[in-house]
């Protein structure tokens, strides 16, 4: 029983530290994207992006962070339920809304004179 505990541990230290990957990636995504980009492509502002993308961040890393010390320190299952719950997963919806959605939208917007073969 206790080396299932251990593969579930893993496994979900694992996929905290993907939930939070992701939402860094969105965010800096969001940082380097010009204002405007978003406002052309019709999506909501470049800072209410960096809020959604910077709390999902927020709290996929502590929740990476409670597993990480549940997984290392402690070793057991008990005080990990807060670790995956609802913010986690709400920023994992956040990350992914702006990685399949807004990012694919803004791409390339606001990085001056672009050919067919990239910028010149």
């Amino acid at each position: 029983m206790n080396m299932i505990n251990g593969v579930f541990n893993l496994l979900f230290l694992v996929l905290a530290a993907v939930i939070f990957g992701m939402s860094v990636y969105a965010f800096v995504h969001a940082l380097r994207v010009p204002g405007n980009a978003f406002i052309s492509a019709g999506k909501l502002k470049k800072e209410l992006w960096l809020l959604i993308t910077g709390l999902a961040t927020l709290f996929s890393a502590a929740g990476a962070w409670s597993y990480f010390n549940a997984f290392m320190i402690v070793g057991s299952v008990e005080f990990i339920g807060i670790g995956l719950g609802l913010f986690s997963i709400l920023a994992v919806i956040a990350a992914a809304v702006y990685i399949v959605d807004v990012k694919p939208a803004v791409k390339g917007m606001g990085r001056g004179n672009s050919g067919p073969y990239g910028p010149w």
